[in-house]
C-alpha cells in the first residue's frame, strides 16, 4: 500500500473551477503533482493561471463524460457547474457530467487501485424537513423539477460511488458540500454571495426572493479545503477495513438570513444600494444548515473563517476584478 505520508501525483476534476483551483493550490503547497482537468465550461483559465509553467502543475482540457486515460495516484472529482444558473443552461449535460463523470473516474480509480474523492452537494437534501441536516437524512428532492439535473445528478454519483466501495472495495470519499464563497468565483454564476457583492459595488439594487428570510450557512473556502484534505487523508486502523468513505458534510452551522447577509455586505462595501424582492424560484431550499458532528468527532474540523471576514477577502476580489473589467 503506498504512503499517503508522501508526496503524489494527483487528478483534480473541474480544477479550473472555483473550488478546484483553491485545491490544487494547496495540494502544489504540500509537495505534490497536481494534474488539472477541467473541460472550461464554468472554469476559468484565469484560476489557475498564476500555475502555468509550474514544474508540479499540468493541466489538461477534457470533458469528463468521456473516458480519460491517465497515471495518478488519487482524484478529486469536482467537475461539475454548481450554480443553478450554469447547470440549469444544459441540464442534460449536467447529468451526464454527474453520472457518465462519476463512471469513468470510478473506473479510472478501480484500475489504479487509487483513493478517489467525490465532491457531493448538500443539494442532495433537496428543500429538507430536517433542520440542521445530518448525514443519515435521506433527503426531500424533487425528481423531476428545474434543479433536478444537478440534485438528482449528485445523487446518482453518491450511489454509484458506494456501490464501487462495496461491489469493488474501492477506496472512496463523498464529501457533502454546504454553501461556499471565497475568491475566484464566477462574478455571474447566480450565487446568492457573488450576486450581492456585484450588485453592491456596482451600486445596484440587491435582489431577494421571497421574503428575504430563508437561510442558508456559508463557509469560507480556505476552510472547506482543509475539510477536503483531511477527509482523503483519514487512514483505516491497521489490519481493518477500508477508512470512512461518507458521506460527511463540510459547511458552517452558522446560519444567516438572506436579509442579514445583504445588510452585511452593504455595510462592508459602504454601497447605498437598496434591497429589492421578488418571487422564490421554483424548488428554492426555505433553510440550509449542515450538521457537522461527524465531521468535527471524525476529522477534528470546523470551520475557523468568521463571515464578516471572509466576506472582507471575497469583496477585495471583486472589487479588484470588476476595477480590471472597467
Amino acid at each position: 500500500m503506498r504512503n499517503y505520508n508522501e508526496s503524489k501525483r494527483v487528478l483534480v476534476t473541474g480544477g479550473a473551477g472555483f473550488l478546484g483551483s483553491h485545491l490544487i493550490d494547496r495540494l502544489i503547497e504540500r509537495g505534490d503533482e497536481v494534474v488539472c482537468v477541467d473541460n472550461l465550461f464554468t472554469g476559468s483559465k484565469a484560476n489557475i493561471s498564476h500555475l502555468i509553467g509550474h514544474s508540479q502543475f499540468e493541466f489538461l482540457r477534457h470533458d469528463i463524460t468521456f473516458p480519460l486515460y491517465i497515471e495518478v495516484d488519487e482524484i478529486f472529482n469536482l467537475a461539475c457547474p454548481a450554480s443553478p444558473i450554469h447547470y440549469q443552461h444544459d441540464p442534460v449535460q449536467t447529468t451526464k457530467t454527474s453520472v457518465h463523470g462519476a463512471i469513468n473516474m470510478l473506473g479510472l480509480a478501480k484500475r489504479l487501485g487509487s483513493r478517489i474523492f467525490q465532491a457531493s452537494t448538500s443539494e442532495v437534501y433537496g428543500d429538507p424537513s430536517v433542520h440542521p441536516q445530518p448525514e443519515s437524512y435521506w433527503g426531500n428532492v424533487n425528481p423531476i423539477g428545474p434543479r433536478s439535473c444537478y440534485d438528482e445528478g449528485k445523487r446518482c454519483a453518491e450511489t454509484l460511488f458506494f456501490d464501487y466501495h462495496r461491489q469493488y472495495q474501492l477506496d472512496v470519499r463523498v464529501c457533502r458540500i454546504f454553501n461556499t464563497y471565497g475568491p475566484r468565483m464566477h462574478p455571474n454564476d447566480g450565487r446568492v454571495v457573488s450576486n450581492f457583492i456585484v450588485q453592491a459595488l456596482k451600486g445596484d439594487d440587491i435582489t431577494l426572493y421571497g421574503d428575504g428570510l430563508q437561510t442558508r450557512s456559508f463557509c469560507y473556502v480556505d476552510d472547506l479545503v482543509e475539510g477536503f484534505l483531511r477527509f482523503m487523508s483519514l487512514e483505516a486502523e491497521v489490519d481493518g477495513p477500508l477508512a470512512y468513505p461518507g458521506p460527511i458534510n463540510l459547511g458552517n452551522p452558522h446560519e444567516f438570513t438572506m436579509r442579514q447577509l445583504a445588510e452585511q455586505i452593504i455595510d462592508l462595501t459602504g454601497s447605498k444600494s437598496e434591497m429589492i424582492f421578488q418571487p422564490l424560484p421554483a424548488d428554492d431550499p426555505k433553510q440550509r444548515q449542515p450538521d457537522i458532528t461527524l465531521a468535527m468527532n471524525l476529522l477534528n474540523w470546523q470551520p475557523t473563517v468568521q463571515l464578516r471576514q471572509g466576506l472582507e477577502k471575497t469583496i477585495a476580489y471583486f472589487d479588484t476584478k470588476l476595477r480590471v473589467a472597467g
